[in-house]
């Protein structure tokens, strides 16, 4: 794909992309994909997905109590328990504000590593890294942004998000759709946003602006993105996701570069 070689032009000192079909085919990369980068926030699907796994497994249950009284792993999967971004305090009851917390995440993984009597790591590494051949992927501490990647990893874990083996399909779909609808939020690098919509780990664009996604995304991308100036969107009218990962702190020139990319990439897709 063309629209790829764009990256090129990111004020960045090294980045690498790709984008894989619904299908699973390969539609193009671009750089060196097989580079490690971190992830920061993109770990949070990751670790989603397998928060999700262990749900199935009967590990735990999305409606059980977790974290501050009165919140759930629902809870914390959507960033509506209440508790603050990076400090065990809780700033509001549960499921009434959009409160993005990377310590939520960590209570998820702590979770499901005492339910599962296995190291959130290792479940995450055994239960969804090693089946999608995620050889390259690690999670070095926290499950809410201490995960290291590459694109041809990610590419994997895209193409499965997008047709589910892991997971059952209607699992995914609960991931993907708008959980405790019209609540406020700031969406980090963007500001306040009303509604600030999220699934569950999965951010969904709707009609968020501005965004880190492109304007010609469909409302019901999902995705995340990384203020280590990484990204991962799956675009279900488009029928294909998109991985970039980069070695530049997120900041106003991916504000600036993100978008049109995207467009690019999407414009590519529907002229194919």
């Amino acid at each position: 794909m063309q629209s790829l070689a764009l990256i090129e032009n990111w004020p960045v000192p090294t980045a690498a992309a790709a984008v894989v079909r619904a299908d699973g085919t390969l539609a193009g990369a671009h750089g060196p994909t097989g580079r490690r980068f971190p992830l920061a926030s993109v770990t949070k699907p990751l670790a989603a997905y397998g928060v999700l796994v262990a749900y199935e497994e009967g590990a735990i249950d999305l409606d059980e109590p977790a974290g501050p009284e009165g919140a759930t792993v629902r809870h914390l999967l959507a960033h509506t328990s209440g508790l603050a971004f990076d400090e065990n305090r809780v700033m509001a009851a549960p499921g009434t504000r959009r409160i993005y917390s990377n310590t939520g995440f960590e209570v998820l993984g702590d979770l499901v590593a005492k339910a599962t009597d296995i190291p959130f790591a290792d479940y995450l590494r055994q239960a969804v890294l090693e089946p999608l051949g995620m050889h390259a992927t690690t999670l070095e501490g926290s499950p809410a942004k201490d995960a290291v990647s590459t694109v041809d990893d990610l590419v994997r874990f895209a193409a499965e998000v997008q047709a589910p083996r892991l997971l059952d399909a209607r699992t995914v779909l609960d991931a993907m759709t708008v959980t405790y609808p019209g609540l406020t939020g700031i969406l980090p690098g963007y500001g306040h946003q009303r509604p600030n919509d999220w699934g569950l780990g999965f951010e969904i664009r709707d009609g968020k602006a501005p965004h880190w996604t492109g304007a010609a995304s469909s409302p019901r991308t999902f995705g995340h993105f990384g203020q280590s100036g990484t990204f991962l969107w799956i675009d279900p009218d488009a029928r294909a996701a998109c991985v970039a990962l980069t070695d530049r702190a997120f900041g106003p020139w991916a504000i600036e570069a993100w978008p049109p990319f995207t467009d690019a990439v999407l414009a590519e897709l529907r002229a194919a």
